[in-house]
């Protein structure tokens, strides 16, 4: 929803407590595709055809969840 939208709605509303809902699940995800552009260097993809882009793209994210994980497997 847009923001100028968002603003008319009361806090009491429950359209207002679905939205906020959506934005924590999408800031979650964002954050996994953080990891593959930052630190694995996936900002663009290369013209190597759709198997070799796919294969990678499953390699990274086999990664991240690595890192991601290397956080509870230290406690």
């Amino acid at each position: 929803m847009k923001p100028i939208k968002l603003k008319t709605l009361s806090e009491q509303k429950p359209l207002r407590k679905a939205e906020k809902t959506n934005a924590q699940v999408r800031a979650k995800a964002e954050h996994l595709f953080r990891y593959l552009k930052c630190q694995f260097g996936y900002n663009k993809s290369r013209y190597r055809g759709l198997a070799k882009n796919t294969e990678r793209l499953c390699l990274l994210a086999g990664f991240t969840n690595l890192v991601i994980g290397r956080k509870y497997l230290a406690a």
